[in-house]
């Protein structure tokens, strides 16, 4: 099923992701693409000395994982021309091990923009874990592609 178009997407639009489990494997894949081995996020006997008692997910996992849910989502599958740019985001608490994740959004904005055929949409991401707890939260930019004619 296709995603939706710009002109089907209105401000306040509400949709609520699928969740995911972060998993060890998860991290330690990250670390390794982005070389990223600092301790906090894979030396286990290192981070139970830390503020947060244990490993603890890389905060741009976080946000890569938000995306992915919001793209699970299934409403830019096959619409999106593009991810324009991180308006804001904040990390609020760490992401750890066993955490579940699961994605709200809402449509803040929406901008047209006819030369690209499509539009601008602003979304406001609340990456929320198993304990219904904010984590981490943002607003995206995304370029999404008009209703073919």
């Amino acid at each position: 099923m296709p995603g939706l178009y710009f002109e089907e997407f209105s401000v306040g639009q509400k949709i609520t992701s699928v969740a995911r489990t972060v998993a060890e494997s998860d991290i330690l894949t990250f670390a390794g693409l982005t070389g990223d081995y600092n301790q906090i996020h894979t030396d286990a006997e290192f981070a139970k000395g830390t503020q947060f008692g244990g490993r603890v997910a890389h905060g741009l996992l976080g946000l890569s994982l938000a995306v992915g849910l919001l793209m699970r989502t299934g409403v830019l599958e096959g619409t999106v021309l593009a991810f324009r740019e991180i308006v804001e985001w904040k990390f609020i608490k760490p992401v750890f091990i066993g955490d579940t994740l699961h994605v709200e959004m809402e449509v803040k904005e929406l901008k047209p923009m006819p030369r690209i055929r499509g539009g601008q949409a602003l979304v406001a991401l609340d990456v929320k874990n198993q304990k219904n707890e904010t984590l981490m939260r943002g607003t995206l930019a995304v370029l999404v592609a008009s209703k073919p004619q």
